[in-house]
């Protein structure tokens, strides 16, 4: 869209608010590239798919027949980091749990938050509805305490210590999204449970890869950890170890368009249904190449509570003559608490915390953000990190270094779109 001679380009906000759009007008002389993902526009699921991936899941029995004869029964959902609309999937869970003969008192729900700060009763109400939050006990996982030993991983030596109630019931459901990772190369699946429902112990070793080191000559020719890598992953390799320890019964994961819609779900067998999620999750995701540009605006929208991700995400775009990036962080609630890799303090970290490394050929980073808040950034002080409040204020600080033929590339969700770099 054109007008007053800028263009408009809109990008998604606000996920657990009311979802609308961010208009970003940028000058039309400019050459600006939006980058998709592929599965970006596929349409919401029906109840009625999400049901019949219930009746009829990959690799297991249904899961009211699972559920038949089972005393005590766990639901495993990720926090507000994560888009997962589980609100959604949860009727069709508890139908089938009420088939079963289950009452609500046997019942839980837990939120793998792993290492996150913990959710509030307002915060459980958007995950999972206001129904499920006033009929169903719902806890904060506590990886600090309450959390006992299931056994040790052979990739890195993990010694793996799990949630005590997950650990007490004997039908273990977990609800996620199957969408890119930094690290696994794609979360959800084995993911929200280690290290969702993880000690802080067993987090901090697996997340220091067991002090194992990556081959630099293999992550020269391809890497093995980031946005879509998730075949030879060692870090995806322990997790998925740990979870044969501490098992998952019945897993559900979601495939979501660029709004956080649930486009399709794979429900069954853990280790089945979340093989053939990531055999979608692999195209869906992908987003064509996207190389060369003084500008690259990357939005964070999914995971706007995690907003860095999107620094990693467009970094690889900057051309190497030297470039700006415009990191869209509008959440409301402030970046996530994160007892791992979090600030604490002017000079305090967390134990992992690890600075931002920017390289030389990105001039600035501006970090646009409505509802700044210097306490929950993520962002730490760096002389090439600029803040701005006001959109207006981008354009103008940008409009000062670069003028007509500017080459500029959107991504429209940098926290969940990976890029076919080693096509």
């Amino acid at each position: 869209m054109k007008g007053n001679n800028m263009a408009i380009i809109k990008v998604p906000q606000q996920a657990w608010y009311r979802t609308g759009e961010l208009e970003l007008k940028l000058p039309d002389s400019w050459q600006v590239e939006t980058g998709y993902m592929a599965g970006y526009n596929r349409p919401e699921l029906k109840p009625e798919a999400i049901r019949s991936a219930m009746q009829s899941p990959i690799g297991t029995r249904p899961l009211g027949e699972l559920a038949k004869g089972k005393k005590e029964v766990a639901i495993v959902f990720d926090d507000l980091s994560r888009v997962t609309r589980t609100a959604k999937i949860v009727p069709h869970v508890l139908e089938a749990l009420a088939e079963a003969g289950i009452p609500d008192d046997n019942i839980r729900f837990i939120c793998g938050l792993g290492a996150h700060g913990v959710m509030y009763r307002t915060d459980f109400a958007k995950k999972l509805g206001e129904d499920v939050v006033s009929r169903f006990r719902v806890f904060n996982h506590n990886p600090f305490g309450n959390c006992v030993w299931v056994g040790t991983t052979s990739t890195y030596q993990t010694k793996v210590y799990i949630n005590e109630e997950y650990t007490k019931c004997d039908l273990r459901i977990v609800i996620g999204s199957c969408v890119p990772h930094p690290f696994v190369g794609f979360g959800g699946g084995s993911k929200l449970v280690m290290p969702g429902l993880a000690s802080f112990e067993t987090i901090n070793w697996h997340h220091k890869l067991g002090g194992a080191r990556i081959d630099p000559v293999n992550m020269e020719n391809k890497p093995t950890q980031g946005m879509g890598f998730i075949d030879d992953n060692m870090a995806k390799k322990d997790i998925d170890e740990a979870v044969e320890l501490a098992g998952i019964d019945f897993l559900i994961n979601t495939i979501v368009n660029l709004w956080g819609e649930s486009v399709a779900i794979y429900a069954g067998d853990w280790r089945e249904a979340f093989a053939a999620a990531v055999r979608d999750a692999k195209m869906h995701y992908r987003t064509p190449k996207v190389t060369d540009k003084d500008i690259v605006i990357a939005n964070s929208y999914a995971k706007a509570s995690e907003s860095m991700i999107s620094l990693a995400a467009a970094i690889p775009l900057v051309s190497h003559r030297g470039g700006d990036i415009v990191v869209i962080a509008n959440a409301p609630e402030g970046q996530v608490t994160h007892y791992l890799v979090g600030i604490f303090g002017k000079d305090t970290y967390a134990c992992q915390y690890t600075q931002c490394d920017i390289p030389p050929q990105v001039k600035r980073v501006i970090v646009f953000n409505q509802y700044p808040h210097r306490g929950s950034s993520w962002f730490e002080e760096h002389e090439k990190i600029v803040y701005i409040r006001e959109w207006d204020n981008v354009v103008a600080a940008l409009k000062r270094d670069y003028g007509p033929g500017t080459k500029v590339a959107v991504i429209p969700d940098a926290t969940n779109q990976f890029f076919a770099w080693y096509d």
